[in-house]
């Protein structure tokens, strides 16, 4: 039995790996996806202190070294059911059952969709420029949403990309004043704005999105080889479903990461909390870490 299972490997978890180590306890982490979480997605990280500039691959690689090396054991798979109740807790995945004696929830978000006909069955719809910018050298794309992400990957889009069109439904683009000054000065980024996602064209490969502007209802046409939707996240909290107490889909904690059953901790952006940034989820897996070894030192007494 594991002393502290930790639900996800991005910032949080890992950070929370980290501390739980140092406290000399044994630690588990299980992740469904990339190691590093969404920060995996980022081109370039400015804002996290002691990097300047780092890519978020990068800084995703140096967190997972400094757990590994310190004796963290990680299983890859998908927590389909969790048992929280009582002294022992456990996670079920496809490949088996563990078993921890405190677990850290740091399931992080996963990206929001527009929720439009096509939009899964459709090549050439991406959620990562970092993933998929590269397929669409020398061509015109489209980025939907206008808050940090979005203007981030246009950045990114741009330097391999013969135009990039962003569409927001705001007036006006969220996010950080060095971001946007960086995206108005591009030539080949245009921004389109007030306007939604209304339909995608094409039958099996992506070829534009028709727009409306959402005070006149009219409609525009914009062609495109990819289309790249940055919206948002939502929690990927589904397996705490029904077990923990629930905001809007985020587990409900405040900045002492505690849940409602004891020896059940939450970090960093599936917890409910005003910002969400690698820095604040690596703060909280610090926090939660740090009280789960307090859980634990308590009930060995």
């Amino acid at each position: 039995m594991t002393d502290i299972l930790i639900v996800g490997a991005g910032p949080a978890g890992l950070t929370a790996a980290i501390y739980a180590l140092r406290a000399g306890k044994s630690v588990l982490l299980i992740e469904k996806a990339a190691i590093g979480g969404q920060m995996t997605h980022s081109p370039k990280i400015e804002n996290y202190p002691g990097f300047p500039e780092i890519s978020g691959t990068g800084l995703a690689d140096r967190m997972t070294e400094q757990a590994l090396n310190l004796g963290a054991e990680m299983e890859l798979g998908e927590v389909t059911k969790l048992e929280l109740a009582g002294d022992v807790k456990k996670a079920v995945t496809e490949d088996g059952e563990f078993e921890a004696k405190a677990v850290i929830l740091a399931m992080g978000a996963k990206h929001r969709t527009l929720g439009l006909p096509g939009e899964e069955a459709l090549s050439g719809v991406s959620y990562c420029a970092v993933c998929d910018g590269d397929f669409y050298r020398g061509e015109d794309v489209i980025i939907v949403g206008g808050g940090n992400s979005a203007m981030q990957e246009a950045l990114l889009l741009s330097e391999t990309c013969s135009h990039v069109t962003m569409v927001q439904n705001l007036a006006f683009l969220t996010g950080e004043q060095a971001l946007k000054d960086r995206v108005l000065a591009k030539e080949n980024i245009s921004v389109i704005y007030g306007c939604v996602a209304d339909r995608l064209l094409g039958e099996d490969a992506f070829t534009g999105l028709v727009v409306k502007n959402t005070e006149t209802g009219e409609t525009q046409t914009v062609n495109a080889g990819g289309l790249f939707v940055a919206i948002g996240l939502l929690p990927d909290t589904a397996p705490a479903e029904g077990l923990l107490a629930l905001q809007n889909g985020y587990i409900e904690a405040g900045e002492d990461c505690l849940t409602s059953i004891p020896g059940v901790f939450t970090a960093g952006d599936c917890r409910t909390k005003g910002i969400r940034q690698v820095s604040t989820a690596a703060a909280d897996g610090a926090v939660a870490a740090l009280a789960a070894v307090r859980y634990l030192q308590s009930a060995a007494m």
